[in-house]
């Protein structure tokens, strides 16, 4: 059985897909860029602003789900400038503190101009 999740705390989908989806206690999040959902505006313009809001969506995803960071498997992030890392690093390792395996590429262009954008793969 597939669950299609949609929660208000995380930004709406921005095209045909949708925010999250649930296979066989698994959570396949679509990438979350620093749209706050209160505003449907991509908030802050810095690495760290930006960051940070990714992390609140996904927060936002994982407890709609029924999940948390901990449980988090896999994560892909994309970054506009590589030389980034180091910032965005720092800040993701607040929140990812169980290391989930990871990639980390960097992306010529990003939806809505953002510098970052991080999708997951978590046990509900």
């Amino acid at each position: 059985m597939i669950e299609t999740l949609h929660t208000e705390n995380a930004p709406a989908a921005i095209g045909p897909y949708s925010q999250a989806k649930i296979v066989n206690g698994i959570l396949y999040a679509s990438g979350q860029i620093a749209i706050n959902p209160a505003t449907s505006e991509v908030e802050a313009s810095t690495i760290e602003g930006q960051t940070e809001q990714v992390c609140k969506n996904i927060g936002a995803l994982l407890q709609a789900a029924g999940s948390s960071f901990d449980k988090v498997i896999k994560t892909t992030c994309f970054l506009k400038n590589m030389s980034d890392f180091a910032t965005f690093n720092g800040i993701y390792g607040n929140y990812f503190t169980s290391k989930p395996a990871r990639s980390c590429v960097a992306a010529a262009a990003l939806p809505k101009d953002v510098l970052v954008e991080v999708e997951v793969i978590a046990e509900v």
